[in-house]
């Protein structure tokens, strides 16, 4: 009997171990996008070309940000469910869609981009030039996976939260014919440095930087507000934007 009872102890505790050391294995490193809806290109400043966030990105844990503005938490059956249906829409598509022939002209429009990871781990994404505009045009599939991520940008925007993040994207864009009077460059924010043409991009991941320039330029300020001067006397806009957790 006390044999017995030593043998069910260690097998229990073997068993312990391996539950633990599974726990542990299902947590492979940091958060990667499972599925997303963005935009490239189009008639933008160079501004928004280069803080553009994606519209919605979902990833593996389930967080759902939406314009680097708005988050979401999905329930784990859910982003299954999101991250399938996006792979069934996209599955078969080229990694660049064309329009059937006869649709219009559409030019100065940003080109959609629609990403699912695969069951192989690689994204699989598909670009689509006005899609909005000449979407009777495309494979339907193609319409479906952006209402699907419409949906999640509806809900981010109804029941979702603020999203912040401890680390941000600035852009200084030369403003030398800017009207107005500049502020002093703000204390604290790096100042842009080598050649400006036209935008000069910093991520910054130090505490007190981030602090500095999110106070001297509160989120969704206007342009026309946020117009500093350097210490050399250059004048520039400063904007910014959270970091999302894979950039």
């Amino acid at each position: 009997m006390i044999l017995l009872v030593a043998l069910l102890s260690l097998a229990a505790a073997c068993g312990g171990a391996e539950a633990d050391m599974s726990a542990t294995s299902a947590d492979d490193g940091p958060v990667k996008p499972v599925a997303l809806w963005g935009a490239e290109g189009g008639f933008v400043t160079a501004t928004t070309n280069v803080l553009r966030p994606p519209r919605v990105v979902l990833y593996s844990d389930g967080l759902v940000i939406v314009d680097a503005s708005k988050q979401l938490k999905l329930t784990d059956a859910e982003a299954g469910e999101t991250v399938a249906s996006m792979e069934r829409h996209l599955t078969g598509q080229p990694p660049t869609a064309e329009p059937k022939p006869g649709a219009p002209m559409v030019t100065d429009v940003p080109t959609t981009v629609l990403g699912a990871r695969g069951k192989d781990g690689k994204m699989l994404e598909v670009r689509a030039a006005a899609l909005d505009q000449v979407a009777g045009f495309y494979p339907k599939e193609l319409s479906e996976a952006k209402k699907l991520m419409d949906g999640l940008a509806t809900r981010a925007a109804a029941t979702g939260t603020d999203y912040v993040a401890t680390r941000v994207r600035m852009v200084a864009e030369g403003a030398e014919s800017a009207e107005g009077k500049p502020a002093s460059w703000p204390a604290g924010v790096p100042e842009p440095s080598g050649m400006v043409d036209p935008v000069w991009q910093k991520d910054i991941v130090e505490g007190a930087a981030v602090s500095a320039i999110t106070k001297a330029v509160p989120a969704g300020q206007g342009y026309g507000r946020s117009l500093f001067k350097t210490g050399s006397g250059a004048l520039f806009v400063l904007s910014w934007r959270y970091l999302l957790p894979d950039e």
